[in-house]
């Protein structure tokens, strides 16, 4: 069992997947660090992997749209968990707080932690890499440049820690998915869609999320992408609570279909929330 996710070893994406295999109840699997989020759902849909964990939303910086835009774009995937894990940055390096002027990382944990570098880094020059490990392998040895990476991508890399934690909002967290090939399922306790609508008239948007309050449900987050085909066009994304039968996530779809030009189910799934579970403790 092949598991693509978003490397080098030592990322957040590397503990989602590591969690979300075990609560698959997966053994000997081989988890496959990919460059880029597009690259790690590439290599699930080439058939190179059997399953892919990509970040889907975080607390803070919202949809990660790398991610959403490529759900869009392959049909034959479908979610088949998600999980949602707290977020602890660490400013990390070799050389002393005081001399660093650089600081690298992924552009969200930039952006997570900007408040942090404001303060305390305000001269520090932001770079953004690939990954928040990536960032930490490529400061090791540097007097002047630090990383925003996990206290694991410190261990993995032998740096320093220089502050923990930095990011600016303390419940950060981020939310992945488990990604699969194969037929998108109706029954689960969370369920993620997206659709773009015939034309853009008065209305439309509400006749269209009418059709989810018409089953009883409701959305926990609703989000737009441009169509990239023309302007003022959108692709809407929406995740639905569900009751425990499929007939008003149907019935929704039922009621959906006619008015959108496409609509696609990425699937029904279970979500395991470690930063509820850490807040309850």
């Amino acid at each position: 069992m092949r598991l693509a996710f978003l490397g080098p070893v030592g990322t957040y994406g590397e503990q989602a997947a590591q969690r979300l295999a075990a609560l698959e109840g997966l053994e000997a699997v081989d988890f496959v660090p990919q460059q880029g989020i597009r690259a790690v759902i590439r290599a699930l849909a080439d058939g190179d992997c059997d399953l892919a964990v990509v970040p889907v939303e975080n607390s803070v910086e919202g949809g990660v749209t790398s991610c959403l835009d490529a759900l869009w774009e392959h049909p034959d995937l479908a979610v088949a968990r998600a999980l949602v894990l707290p977020i602890r940055h660490a400013l990390v390096g070799s050389g002393p707080l005081d001399g660093i002027s650089e600081v690298l990382s992924h552009p969200q944990a930039l952006a997570q932690c900007s408040l942090w570098l404001g303060e305390h880094l305000p001269q520090a020059l932001q770079l953004p890499t690939s990954s928040t490990a990536e960032a930490a392998r490529l400061v090791r040895g540097s007097r002047f440049r630090g990383a925003i990476a996990s206290l694991e991508a410190a261990a993995e890399h032998g740096l320093e820690v220089l502050a923990h934690p930095i990011n600016d909002v303390p419940g950060n967290c981020t939310r992945f998915l488990l990604l699969r090939r194969g037929e998108r399922s109706h029954q689960g306790p969370y369920a993620s869609l997206a659709f773009s609508l015939h034309s853009n008239q008065p209305g439309a948007l509400l006749e269209s999320l009418g059709c989810f309050a018409g089953q009883g449900l409701n959305m926990s987050r609703i989000e737009s992408r441009p169509s990239k085909r023309e302007m003022g066009e959108y692709i809407f994304f929406v995740d639905l609570e569900l009751p425990e039968e499929a007939a008003p996530l149907d019935g929704a779809i039922a009621d959906l279909t006619p008015l959108c030009e496409h609509l696609a189910l990425f699937g029904a799934y279970p979500l395991t929330n470690l930063a509820a579970e850490e807040r309850a403790d």
